[in-house]
């Protein structure tokens, strides 16, 4: 598509979305790669670092579409969702979330389609394919990254509802990831690079971890998370 076909596209179509993300600099790289309203047709209205402040911007916008990342201070993306269930099911100009997550997890894109989010797509995806996806999200489709579509097949393909690990659902949705990571044998300062938060940080939710699912140690935490195929 040349650039001015990609303009004259821009021009007939239009969305109006918000970013939802606790990466200030992560939210000015898609800015910068699909706002550009002339060329793209998306229109940023908003932005949020974490939940209330989420929940806060997309009732006051009313945008057609919500980026929303899966961890988010406050509660994650599963409970901006719940917070904002009336937007999604209103009769009139209802708004559609799409996860943008480095997350790959089954769980996690489960957690957030039985949520209410009509599509998960990760954050390796193109602008153009981004792009692409927010409108067919505004539109009402489905929309999946080919791997995550599977998950979400298999999660559903039975009537009967799957098992609730309580002792999983005591643990937010960023101990799940720390608890992943510390599974596959990543060291606390690769922890802390790849979630981009501190050290310190790591040690409190391992701790979180262990006290709410009565752990002793990391290899206790392994043996737990290889059980529930989490790794």
């Amino acid at each position: 598509m040349t650039e001015d076909t990609t303009a004259a596209a821009g021009a007939e179509r239009r969305v109006r979305v918000v970013l939802v993300d606790d990466h200030r600099m992560f939210r000015t790289g898609v800015q910068a790669e699909i706002g550009r309203t002339e060329t793209t047709g998306v229109e940023v209205v908003g932005e949020a670092a974490d939940v209330d402040q989420a929940v806060a911007v997309i009732t006051a916008t009313r945008p057609e579409v919500v980026l929303l990342d899966v961890h988010l201070p406050g509660g994650g993306g599963v409970e901006v969702l719940r917070r904002c269930a009336g937007l999604m099911t209103a009769p009139e100009n209802p708004v559609r979330f799409l996860a943008l997550s480095v997350s790959d997890a089954a769980e996690d894109v489960i957690g957030v389609i039985r949520g209410g989010a009509r599509g998960y797509v990760t954050k390796t995806i193109t602008g153009t394919d981004l792009v692409d996806s927010v409108f067919r999200v505004q539109e009402g489709d489905a929309v999946f990254s080919p791997r995550l579509a599977g998950f979400v097949l298999d999660a559903f393909a039975s009537t009967d509802a799957p098992p609730v690990d309580e002792d999983l659902d005591r643990l937010t949705q960023r101990e799940r990831e720390v608890l992943r990571l510390i599974a596959r044998g990543y060291a606390y300062k690769e922890i802390a690079k790849q979630l981009f938060i501190s050290v310190k940080t790591v040690e409190s939710h391992v701790s979180a971890v262990l006290r709410k699912l009565q752990l002793s140690n990391r290899h206790e935490l392994t043996r737990w998370a290889t059980a529930r195929r989490l790794v």
